[in-house]
């Protein structure tokens, strides 16, 4: 991924939610599995790492990353935002820049 489209998708992701929190419990197969169905859905994520969980933010999103095959976009402190793109063109929402 370049530079210039990990600019534009941290633009589109500071106008989203993030859906999903990592809690005490951090990292469970279910997690991960409902991370990578709605990364599939909805190809770009948000993630909050609540402050009850012992893992800092940048070694669960890269675990995150390894599991369900996506790029790291950004982690600022306690928040994660991940890109992977929908396998199906017909499906895909984000047009990344060249």
């Amino acid at each position: 991924m370049t530079s210039k489209q990990r600019s534009y998708l941290k633009g589109l992701a500071m106008n989203i939610d993030p859906i999903f929190q990592i809690g005490k419990s951090s990292l469970t197969p279910e997690l991960t599995n409902a991370i990578a169905e709605a990364l599939e859905a909805r190809e770009l994520i948000k993630i909050t790492v609540l402050k009850n969980c012992l893992d800092d933010g940048s070694s669960i999103a890269q675990v995150l990353s390894e599991r369900t095959h996506s790029e790291v976009v950004q982690v600022i402190g306690r928040r994660i935002v991940l890109y992977k793109q929908a396998k199906e063109e017909a499906k895909r929402k984000i047009a990344l820049p060249k």
